[in-house]
């Protein structure tokens, strides 16, 4: 079932993807335009998305590197408990970026560390319930937010969307010889299933 079109909708012709895949076709006719309306909007989207979660975060009181922290052990598990390689892996940040965070969100009493027993230079992060209790009231508002941006999708929609990004993103990173995603500036993951 579709959406009903909405009116306040802008001319395809009027959209900005659209006048530079127009205005690039009009002066260099043999210039592939394609991608231009899918990877301007992504980029257009991400860049909206990142504002948008920004500000949800600001008002909380919290930053996106600690909530992606809190997060990353929240969804672990119980005991809420990880190693900082492992933080890092699934973070998708380098170590040095790992013991920063750590060592801001111990210093606002949201994780502990201790070494791993057995282990000689092995560190683990535990969530405290301060913590605990951080990440669960700021997903919830951040996860809230999101499904408000795209609930003009409907269901239906929105998972078609999502399959097709999961198809694109595979292509892409099949394309890169790449799996996983690193944040800009920094290479691209070799481990399999990241991402």
């Amino acid at each position: 079932m579709r959406t009903p079109e909405r009116s306040d909708r802008r001319p395809a012709g009027d959209d900005p993807a659209d006048a530079i895949a127009a205005a690039w076709s009009r002066e260099r006719p043999e210039t592939p335009v394609g991608s231009i309306g899918v990877v301007t909007r992504i980029w257009q989207l991400a860049k909206h998305f990142g504002d948008d979660r920004r500000r949800v975060l600001a008002e909380a009181g919290v930053d996106p590197a600690t909530l992606d922290l809190l997060s990353v052990l929240r969804r672990s598990g119980p005991p809420y408990t990880m190693s900082t390689r492992d933080l890092a892996v699934h973070s998708l940040v380098t170590a040095g970026a790992i013991s920063q965070r750590v060592a801001r969100a111990e210093r606002d009493d949201l994780v502990t560390r201790r070494p791993a027993p057995g282990r000689s230079r092995a560190v683990l992060v535990e969530l405290t319930p301060a913590g605990h209790e951080l990440v669960e009231r700021t997903v919830d508002r951040v996860l809230a937010r999101e499904a408000q941006l795209l609930e003009r999708l409907g269901p239906e929609r929105r998972e078609e969307l999502a399959e097709l990004l999961r198809e694109l993103l595979d292509d892409v990173q099949d394309e890169l010889k790449v799996q996983g995603v690193s944040h800009v500036g920094h290479e691209g993951l070799d481990q399999p299933g990241q991402g």
